[in-house]
């Protein structure tokens, strides 16, 4: 399995689907609440939410739709890299429900060699994520510094961390 990739990899125009998705469940929305002491009711409170929102339930956190989706492209993107170096826009298009099914995908819109080291580089990407029924919910940006093949060789390889099993 394929997990990030180094900067000779990434091509412009190139678009990753990242799979599997995910089902948000109530529980995952309410412990990343608790987590976060996001204590807002629209996600916690099932009858205020019925009572006195627009949605007549309860919407998912946004900011656990956008940490989920940048889970998703992990494998895809950023599982070699060396830093996130920023997010450069991030938007919430539709409300996300408890039940519904997430999947995202990621462009690579940019490339470009690092100024200050020769053995990395800086992709920019966008992801989006969309529900089970095609409707967008999470767009963003994001600049990741990834490493060159040179930066992996001479690091160790694909794994270096990984270890030997102990035959």
């Amino acid at each position: 399995m394929q997990f990030g990739r180094t900067y000779e990899e990434f091509e412009v125009g190139a678009v990753y689907r990242h799979w599997p998705g995910k089902t948000v469940t109530e529980y995952d929305d309410h412990l990343f609440c608790l987590l976060t002491m996001n204590h807002h009711p629209l996600h916690m409170d099932t009858n205020y939410a019925e009572k006195t929102t627009d949605f007549g339930r309860n919407v998912v956190v946004g900011n656990y739709i956008y940490s989920l989706l940048l889970g998703m492209s992990v494998p895809d993107v950023s599982g070699k890299a060396i830093a996130n170096l920023e997010i450069e826009s991030l938007r919430h298009i539709a409300p996300t429900f408890h039940g519904d099914t997430l999947y995202g995908e990621t462009t690579v819109l940019d490339k470009w060699p690092s100024k200050s080291k020769d053995d990395r580089g800086i992709v920019h990407v966008e992801t989006k994520g969309y529900k089970q029924d095609g409707t967008v919910v999470c767009v963003f940006r994001r600049k990741v510094m990834v490493p060159t093949e040179t930066y992996t060789k001479e690091r160790g390889g694909e794994q270096p961390g990984r270890p030997t099993p102990l035959s």
